[in-house]
């Protein structure tokens, strides 16, 4: 059964058409099927109130299981972005991100690969692994991520008292340096 996919980016990649190169690649297959379905929301989250934001993805990412971060110049510090990404963690998602910088853009642009969001995200672990804490890097320091709150966890002592950024598993790739219009089904399905 194909996965369906919630894809997270930042609202300029959709402007500049990077972000719809590989949201709509599928379309352009002779089969006409890219072995997903997408789940993503358009609107402008400016334009809704944080709690309206929220909802809005929240229900979007019901019935996914895997969200794709499509990574530009700035996706990294996009507030609701991190927001998609701590959520999808929260309800179980898998997650993975693909660079789309080297995508030409509507004036036949590229740009230097973006930084990785998942090095900006992460949670720590109670002492007593019976907390977890999302925390997020603003560029400069770590601190507790506001939009989430914490999340009761039971996990073994291996792990307690110690934090953990997302891209020690949430694997990258490159759009064009990796062929992803021939790699993307493959990419999901290894989504960590």
């Amino acid at each position: 059964m194909a996965s369906r996919v919630y894809f997270s980016f930042h609202y300029t990649d959709v402007e500049t058409f990077r972000a719809n190169v590989v949201r709509n690649h599928g379309l352009t297959k002779e089969t006409g099927k890219a072995g997903f379905f997408d789940a993503s929301i358009w609107e402008d989250a400016e334009l809704h109130g944080d709690y309206a934001v929220k909802r809005l993805i929240n229900s979007s990412l019901e019935n996914t299981s895997v969200t794709c971060v499509l990574i530009g110049t700035d996706t990294w510090k996009r507030r609701w972005v991190r927001y998609e990404i701590l959520k999808s963690y929260d309800r179980g998602n898998l997650m993975l991100g693909i660079h789309i910088n080297n995508v030409p853009d509507k004036n036949r642009q590229t740009f230097a690969q973006g930084r990785n969001p998942f090095d900006f995200l992460g949670f720590t672990v109670s002492t007593d692994g019976n907390k977890l804490t999302f925390q997020e890097h603003n560029g400069t320091d770590w601190g507790i991520y506001q939009d989430l709150s914490p999340k009761i966890v039971n996990w073994g002592s291996q792990y307690w008292g110690k934090g953990y950024k997302f891209s020690a598993w949430v694997p990258c790739f490159d759009w064009t340096g990796g062929d992803g219009y021939n790699n993307f089904s493959t990419w999901v399905d290894g989504a960590k």
